[in-house]
């Protein structure tokens, strides 16, 4: 699979960032799949997407195959493709650009990171400022019964979908699938983290097609926060920030950080 292509950032890019982040006490960090892709995680959609395919091999779409409409009626079908999304996140690790945001939290006065992703890179890198509004993939919780456990590797799980130890029923991540509602709490701590306010938002390797993932830098845009966004692609926020990036998130973040403590 073929790698996004990085980009050189020009003098005067990096220059209005690090300018930008030089006025700055508090940081949004907004993130997708794509800032694990370097971490050589495969998007789900987009350049490099695992699912880019109109169907799965069921033949239905990858977003009907982990919702929990499916999970309901056919467990083993929604397990089927979130074994494949662990077994990539168990053979991979953190990346440059997961590093540099949690370096800036020993930096500036906030640093906070909303993400899509289930993968606990950005908590593996030292982030501590998470809400990983989806979940993560490693706490498993029994449908039928209080059982929950936290699982590294899931090539110890028995059975597909695999079975409660304690009362035989199904067992499913601590993730939001396709079709669920978001959970209060994370919601909550967004808002608190929003009602504090951020000096400048980035939005990185998301195509920011959730409302609630668009909503920072249209709120960030309205209010005449910076905003940038790091992306290879065209994604629904690339028309609204004051600065397009399309190169990837751990050589572009890697720039910026360099060029911010003036090693550029």
């Amino acid at each position: 699979m073929a790698a996004a292509a990085s980009v050189l950032l020009s003098a005067d890019v990096l220059n209005r960032v690090c300018q930008w982040l030089k006025k700055s006490r508090s940081l949004l960090f907004i993130t997708g799949a794509g800032i694990s892709a370097d971490s050589g995680l495969p998007t789900y959609r987009g350049i490099g997407g695992l699912y880019n395919q109109e169907t799965t091999t069921e033949g239905i779409s990858i977003e009907e195959a982990i919702s929990g409409e499916m999970l309901q009626a056919r467990p083993e079908v929604t397990w089927k493709y979130i074994l494949q999304i662990e077994r990539a996140c168990r053979t991979a690790g953190f990346n440059r650009a997961h590093a540099v945001i949690a370096e800036m939290e020993k930096v500036f006065e906030r640093v906070w990171v909303l993400t899509q992703n289930i993968d606990g890179f950005h908590q593996a890198a030292g982030s501590k400022n998470v809400i990983d509004i989806h979940g993560d993939i490693h706490d498993l919780r029994c449908l039928s019964c209080t059982y929950r456990v936290r699982v590294t590797d899931y090539s110890n799980l028995k059975g597909l979908p695999p079975r409660c130890p304690q009362c035989g029923g199904v067992l499913r991540p601590e993730v939001v699938l396709f079709g669920e509602m978001l959970p209060a709490d994370k919601l909550a701590a967004l808002e608190r983290a929003w009602q504090q306010g951020f000096d400048m938002v980035f939005s990185v390797g998301t195509t920011s097609v959730f409302p609630y993932i668009a909503r920072p830098v249209v709120e960030a845009r309205r209010r005449g926060i910076p905003t940038v966004e790091i992306n290879p692609g065209r994604t629904q926020v690339s028309d609204l920030v004051d600065l397009k990036i399309a190169g990837t998130a751990a050589v572009t973040l890697e720039q910026i950080w360099s060029g911010y403590h003036g090693k550029s």
